[in-house]
């Protein structure tokens, strides 16, 4: 599978979230949520968005499943438009939805989210993202920013037994103005 790497527009910057701070976004996300939504199911878009969607389900203390979403999984390359790889589990049908995922730039990905979810019955869905990094609006983001972002999980693979940076983010790692996320 040829990677996907991410490029950084020097004039946007680079963020990189510490645990921490994503812990406080998610914190934030959940009361976003909760002010105006009372979903019954929250479902994270796989990969990267099943950590801040498990996060604000716990915080809800709601229930939690995934779907799987990508351009790349299950692919010799990556795709130019993702696919839905796994269907909306059937605990959606006639529930209130909130569909979680990391970032959201053109809305590609959370738009075949939403079909799916719609398709198997859900009674009402509402989006989220930790990072609104494009012209895509989801119903609640915590954080809008047109950085390049690279979050904890993202920073480090396993390599032969062995963290290393993430050849993926390299560009993003070493990108001059490149700014870590304090808390």
């Amino acid at each position: 599978m040829s990677p996907r790497r991410y490029s950084v527009d020097p004039s946007k910057g680079v963020l990189h979230v510490e645990w921490p701070l994503f812990g406080e976004l998610s914190r934030a996300l959940a009361l976003k949520v909760a002010r105006s939504y009372d979903p019954e199911v929250v479902l994270g878009v796989a990969t990267a968005g099943v950590v801040p969607g498990a996060v604000v389900a716990a915080i809800l203390h709601r229930e939690f499943h995934s779907i799987v979403v990508s351009r790349s999984l299950a692919a010799e390359t990556v795709r130019e438009t993702p696919q839905v790889l796994s269907a909306a589990p059937p605990a959606v049908r006639g529930k209130r939805v909130l569909i979680v995922d990391e970032t959201c730039d053109q809305g590609d990905t959370m738009r075949l989210a939403v079909g799916a979810v719609v398709n198997a019955g859900a009674a009402e869905v509402r989006t989220a993202v930790s990072f609104k990094t494009g012209s895509y609006v989801p119903d609640f983001h915590a954080l809008a920013t047109e950085s390049t972002i690279v979050l904890p999980w993202d920073r480090e693979v396993l390599v032969n037994g062995e963290l290393v940076p993430n050849p993926l983010y390299k560009d993003a790692i070493e990108a001059p103005g490149a700014f870590p996320a304090e808390s």
